[in-house]
């Protein structure tokens, strides 16, 4: 009896596809990258966060035409392996490889997360192929290749809009970048930044906005560092 939950991937350009066997296991890494600061006198130098590093997802799908026979003009796996190749080959128009959505189920790691954490909350693995290995293991008696194990690396894609939005940093005493949505107002990006609309000004001096009122979408904003010691 096939699995209930499927292994489902969806690529730019391609027609989606359901793996026959879903795999056994999937192994996710995520790393995070951090600066030293030493100061003289100090047990252990002190930890300071750059940035997070591209998850990685790894994988092990196996394809398997015997079903259909084994013998003179049995039909050959690649017709199904070849999907999963072809997410490692370069689309034409846009000169790369397709972004690649996997889907599992509704408990796809990452899906429970919480409290301030929660907009970073995810159904899916979106990245773009880093590595794929193909290893044929069985052959009908004219050498058509049967069965097929395709080991896959995804490299995590996001966007700059999407982790800007997901990440919702509103540290006062840090300068942020923002992008400018359709509808926006510095208000409400000082409001959303610093929960205080009425500063608004500080990011039109900092960005040297002569016209408020007319803030061209997709412009990049310097949100400040605020005094929070003065009063609202």
């Amino acid at each position: 009896m096939p699995p209930v939950t499927m292994l489902t991937f969806e690529a730019e350009g391609l027609p989606s596809f359901v793996v026959p066997y879903n795999p056994s296991e999937l192994s996710f890494e995520k790393t995070m990258k951090f600066a030293e600061i030493a100061i003289p006198g100090l047990d252990a130098p002190l930890q300071q966060f750059v940035r997070g590093e591209a998850e990685k997802l790894t994988l092990e799908l196996l394809f398997d035409s015997t079903e259909t026979g084994t013998g003179l003009g049995a039909t050959s796996v690649t017709e199904q392996s070849d999907k999963a190749f072809s997410l490692a080959r370069i689309n034409p128009s846009t000169h790369a490889p397709p972004v690649v959505t996997v889907g599992w189920n509704h408990h796809f790691p990452g899906d429970s997360l919480v409290g301030p954490l929660g907009a970073q909350r995810r159904n899916t693995f979106v990245g773009v192929v880093e590595s794929i290995r193909q290893k044929f293991t069985l052959f009908s008696p004219e050498g058509i290749p049967l069965r097929a194990t395709v080991n896959l690396t995804l490299r995590e894609y996001r966007k700059l809009d999407a982790q800007l939005s997901e990440l919702n940093l509103m540290s006062p005493d840090r300068t942020h970048s923002h992008t400018i949505r359709g509808g926006e107002t510095l208000s409400a990006i000082a409001g959303k930044q610093w929960n205080r609309p009425g500063d608004w000004r500080n990011i039109a001096d900092e960005n040297e906005v002569e016209d408020p009122r007319r803030l061209r979408v997709g412009t990049f904003l310097r949100v400040p560092v605020l005094d929070t010691r003065r009063p609202r």
